[in-house]
């Protein structure tokens, strides 16, 4: 086979994967499915059941094999209600239970009542009772409430398999009792079991086939107008903080530059005066050169928030800022440890802000270890699709009195630092409805954790 069909065939499932949607907008999927609809459905189809057992005889014969039949379902029902108030009280109690919790409790109740469906089927005519129809509807059911992937797949060829069950009913009971007992039981003679099976098997599968690949299409399209809003979102709010921040630049550099050339005119005229008002311009000229810097930083975000906002693979991120603070290079002590899960979501953000990030981050850790140690960053994906990374070092840690001040711009630990690192770290996080923290004791390390939601519109900081 040609590497190029090899990677066909290695792609070709990706093509019917479901992306995983949203975590609230699935369990109001199931709430409105399974406890607005399914519920209310379920107590009248018991209620109905409860008057047939006790209103109707369901066969008028004396055969054991009959009357057993009937009496074992009749005693699974009072098992299949006692099920149900389980289901109903997890359901209507969905909001506070885990979301695992609530898709097991759908996936668990659809396997009960196709199980209980097919006991009735084989008491109401076997493979040509009518509800045959409920098993297609218990597929359509299930491809609205259970979570896409395997689960939902598995699940709906376990409720084919039920239909199959009967099937085998069918055959076992046509060929251990006579004309009579069938009759009673409902259950029509025939020379060919095959071809009516095989046709209706063929239309549940065809069923969980077509649900899926639905589904597929309407998950892809509501993720893709999910991420288009968030794209033109985002886009719009940091072109608006580009443009305040650049307002703010203009406006304030010219009156700090007529502040400079007088403080040095008054300083050209003073140079013989008393020194204290030397000292004075000089702490003038100090505090605009600093003022400047701050407003070079402001530009910095406006250049920045002209970009473009991308769809960013994390671990090749944080691969290409490891590079970049370890080039492969250059020979160092410094070991690093890589700990990412296999899959994330795409973090919707501009390169560059995500880059000084991880960069900051990294750069500290490497100051902090003086050459020789080990940095381990780690990245994980949480339930609900939220991003979390983490940078740890096991240099020296930072002192407790300290470690509440380290995100302040200009605070700074180090002889040469500038305080600014991990202040652009807090504002780009921030920036994208992120959070960061800082762990850490002294002689035992810094360890700094970003989190990132998993849709989160940008947030303008307040002046």
């Amino acid at each position: 086979m040609k590497p190029s069909h090899q990677q066909w065939l290695k792609q070709l499932p990706v093509l019917f994967e479901i992306p995983a949607p949203d975590p609230q907008r699935l369990l109001r999927r199931i709430e409105i499915m399974e406890r607005d609809i399914m519920l209310p459905v379920k107590a009248v189809f018991i209620g109905m059941i409860l008057y047939s057992f006790h209103s109707t005889e369901w066969t008028g014969l004396a055969l054991s094999m009959s009357d057993l039949m009937v009496e074992t379902v009749q005693l699974v029902f009072w098992f299949y209600i006692l099920a149900n108030v389980i289901f109903a009280a997890a359901l209507i109690r969905a909001e506070q239970l885990p979301l695992a919790v609530v898709q097991w409790t759908v996936v668990t109740s659809s396997l009960v009542d196709g199980l209980f469906i097919a006991g009735l089927a084989s008491l109401s005519g076997g493979l040509d009772s009518i509800l045959f129809w409920l098993f297609v509807t218990l597929i359509v059911r299930n491809s609205a409430s259970v979570p896409p992937g395997f689960s939902q797949l598995f699940l709906n060829a376990a409720i084919s398999l039920c239909y199959a069950v009967i099937g085998a009913l069918d055959i076992f009971v046509a060929g251990n009792i006579d004309e009579r007992a069938m009759s009673g039981l409902d259950v029509a003679q025939r020379d060919d079991w095959g071809e009516p099976f095989v046709l209706r098997m063929a239309v549940l599968l065809l069923m969980t086939g077509g649900c899926y690949g639905t589904q597929l299409l309407l998950e892809r399209q509501q993720i893709a107008a999910e991420e288009a809003d968030e794209f033109a979102a985002r886009e719009n709010q940091l072109r608006s903080a580009g443009r305040l921040a650049a307002e703010f630049a203009h406006q304030i550099k010219n009156p700090l530059a007529i502040i400079n050339n007088a403080a040095f005119s008054l300083q050209r005229s003073l140079r013989d005066g008393k020194a204290d008002a030397t000292q004075q311009i000089e702490i003038i000229q100090e505090e605009v050169a600093r003022a400047d810097r701050v407003i070079t930083q402001i530009t910095g975000y406006a250049q920045l928030s002209e970009g473009r906002v991308e769809k960013l693979n994390v671990i090749e991120e944080l691969d290409r800022a490891i590079a970049q603070v370890f080039p492969p290079a250059v020979p160092t002590q410094i070991k690093i440890h890589r700990e990412f899960a296999a899959h994330f979501p795409p973090l919707l953000m501009q390169r560059g802000h995500l880059s000084e990030i991880l960069v900051n981050l990294l750069q500290n850790a490497h100051e902090a270890l003086n050459q020789k140690g080990n940095v381990f960053v780690a990245a994980d994906c949480a339930r609900d699709y939220s991003i979390e990374i983490s940078v740890r070092d096991d240099g020296p840690g930072i002192p407790p009195d300290k470690i509440e001040r380290v995100f302040e711009a200009y605070y700074t630990t180090k002889e040469k630092g500038t305080g600014l690192g991990l202040a652009i770290v807090k504002h780009n996080a921030e920036l994208y409805g992120g959070r960061v923290r800082v762990e850490s004791k002294s002689g035992h390390g810094a360890k700094f954790v970003l989190h990132f939601p998993a849709k989160a519109l940008v947030k303008l900081s307040k002046p």
